[in-house]
């Protein structure tokens, strides 16, 4: 299956980190990948191992912090038939299954302290030993390992072994944030907007506006090349008219007035402190307050419906019926004004 996420930059930051794990990848050495959430670790796991020597053996993957602390050491090191309940049968761990390949270990930092004593005599001695079994097994596995976290910080703290962070970082590789990468986001955007575009069969791609690029541009990321992907895909898609430049960008898929209330909302409505409900347009600072609405029904959905009806059209009449400005007041994308339109049979022209 092809990566969605390729190598794709130009950045002086990114093309060192880059040039960095190249230069590494023929050791047969342990090399470790420090950066944020969504930088392309595991990306850079694998070009260690296909420009290594060892490109034709196994390349695997474990994430530490996907497993429970009590199956994490049977996980990387094997186990023996009755060796802890539930271990029905033999079965072979990652170290096993890596032989003559790359392990990589992603989240480094949540292995427990045990687990981290059986992997320091596994990077020295190339030996692992199943849970339940008294012989050890010769392995010939190299080590890659990617963390979000500061290990010397965690070494200070005593949450981290100094001497399995002395034998992992024979090479560190440290990965941008993508805001640090100047001129990688336009680039970035552009190639993923271009494959949904051919994933949703459109004739061209029309590329985005200047105002939806400079929103991308001065966005800050903090989920990354991973979080742009997903915002992209998502303005690609819901874009009405694929000759058109993509327009609205929603950073935010969550964002809506109808969010449901959090606990903590919740309890203090049952305690009869219930906030006020935040207005549709209060985010874009109109600094206007709503008209009260007097309900003289009890029907409660009749109610919703008029409130949300007076709403959108006084946002409407106030940005001249264009429906975009609207929704961007308001708080919603585009695609949810005119469905919210289009359920209260709202006609823009006559609002």
């Amino acid at each position: 299956m092809e990566r969605t996420n390729q190598f794709v930059g130009q950045s002086l930051a990114f093309l060192d980190a880059v040039e960095r794990a190249s230069r590494a990848a023929p050791l047969n050495r342990p090399v470790l990948v420090i950066g944020e959430r969504g930088t392309g670790k595991e990306l850079i796991a694998e070009r260690l191992h296909h420009l290594s020597t060892r490109w034709s053996g196994p390349l695997v993957t474990m994430n530490c912090a996907a497993l429970p602390e009590n199956l994490i050491e049977a996980e990387l090191f094997g186990h023996e038939a009755g060796s802890f309940t539930g271990a029905a049968k033999t079965r072979q761990g990652r170290f096993e299954e890596a032989d003559g390949g790359t392990l990589f270990l992603d989240e480094l930092a949540t292995l427990s302290s045990a687990a981290q004593d059986r992997l320091l005599r596994a990077v020295e001695y190339g030996e692992i030993t199943r849970i339940g079994a008294s012989k050890p097994i010769s392995v010939d596995v190299r080590i890659v390992a990617a963390t979000n976290e500061h290990l010397p910080d965690l070494v200070e703290r005593g949450q981290f072994r100094a001497d399995l962070l002395d034998r992992l970082s024979f090479e560190v590789v440290t990965l941008p944030p993508l805001r640090a990468r100047e001129g990688d986001i336009l680039l970035l955007a552009e190639h993923f907007g271009r494959r949904m575009a051919v994933e949703l069969d459109w004739p061209n791609w029309p590329g985005f506006s200047p105002k939806a690029a400079e929103r991308l541009e001065t966005y800050p990321w903090p989920g990354n090349v991973r979080e742009l992907r997903n915002v992209v895909e998502r303005a690609v898609y819901r874009a009405e008219d694929p000759e058109r430049p993509v327009e609205e960008i929603q950073f935010n898929p969550f964002r809506s007035p109808w969010t449901p209330l959090s606990s903590s909302e919740l309890e203090a409505a049952d305690d009869g402190e219930m906030r006020e409900p935040a207005r549709p347009g209060a985010a874009a600072n109109e600094g206007e307050d709503a008209a009260r609405i007097e309900v003289e029904t009890e029907d409660f959905k009749a109610s919703v419906a008029e409130y949300e009806k007076i709403l959108i059209g006084t946002a409407l009449e106030k940005h001249r019926f264009n429906q975009r400005a609207t929704a961007e007041a308001l708080g919603l994308s585009y695609d949810q004004l005119r469905h919210a339109m289009k359920r209260l049979k709202l006609n823009a022209d006559a609002a």
